[in-house]
């Protein structure tokens, strides 16, 4: 195995796991509750939702500089 084949599986576990981590975030939006005023009402963040943030920030990072990498050629020998 190469270095590219790890790298490429490296990058499309980490596309995935963005899936899957956008995909558990609550939503930010009012929607319906925000004409009553009711949207302030849990407005506090929890530990969870902010360490759900720094993965899924972490994850951004390692995907997107795998994807430059991998586009500019760097990891072929």
């Amino acid at each position: 195995m190469t270095l590219t084949y790890i790298i490429q599986a490296i990058w499309a576990l980490s596309a995935l796991g963005l899936i899957i981590l956008v995909l558990l975030h609550s939503p930010k939006g009012d929607g319906l509750g925000g004409i009553g005023g009711q949207a302030q009402l849990f407005t506090s963040t929890k530990s969870a939702e902010t360490t759900l943030n720094r993965v899924t920030w972490t994850l951004v990072v390692v995907f997107m500089a795998l994807t430059v990498g991998l586009s500019a050629g760097w990891f072929n020998r």
